[in-house]
């Protein structure tokens, strides 16, 4: 038996009447390109560096915007607060020693204290031995031990009163929620 009612009609029968199926896809016919379905954004050329591009729509704002955010210093750890002081302080009264004995030096080449000294004794007319004699008395050892003992109670001051802020502003972070920061992202 042959069938008489031409291709139309076969397809009729088939089911496919006026193309695939809800949720099937129509197979393509030779010559014609495979289904893609569309994308959000179009697809980086060929040999171009780096991912997708993207590409402002038309009537969009093209400067870049920067991210803000609010943020509150609720607490300071007190632990922490202590080492960094710890540290900085002493980074601190090394320089404070450095300086002392760099200004010493220029001090001492400049002529200063043979200057101050003879001047001292003129005014006080001691001209003899027995005389206040201030370069020794502000020699380098005695000006680097002074200095050092002033770095050492530097440090122990300014850590425990680094300690003690840290303390004192968790309290009123407590009552007042602490201070407000705005940071914004760099572009």
């Amino acid at each position: 038996m042959t069938d008489t009612r031409g291709p139309q009609a076969r397809t009729e029968y088939e089911g496919h009447a006026n193309g695939p199926l809800p949720g099937e896809r129509e197979r393509p016919a030779q010559g014609q390109q495979p289904y893609h379905p569309p994308q959000a954004y179009p697809a980086p050329q060929r040999g171009s560096s780096g991912g997708a591009v993207r590409r402002p729509r038309t009537g969009a704002r093209t400067t870049p915007r920067t991210r803000k955010a609010r943020l509150r210093v609720a607490k300071a750890d007190p632990w922490s607060v202590m080492k960094v002081s710890f540290l900085l302080s002493i980074a601190l009264g090394i320089c404070t020693v450095v300086a002392a004995a760099v200004l010493w030096m220029v001090m001492d080449a400049m002529g200063v204290f043979s200057t101050v000294g003879g001047t001292i004794s003129e005014a006080t007319g001691s001209n003899e031995s027995n005389g206040f004699d201030l370069q020794s008395f502000l020699s380098l050892p005695r000006v680097l031990l002074f200095t050092s003992i002033i770095a050492v109670i530097d440090v122990v001051l300014a850590t425990a009163l680094a300690t003690l802020g840290a303390f004192i502003y968790n309290l009123s972070a407590g009552f007042v929620g602490g201070i407000e920061l705005t940071l914004a992202e760099d572009e």
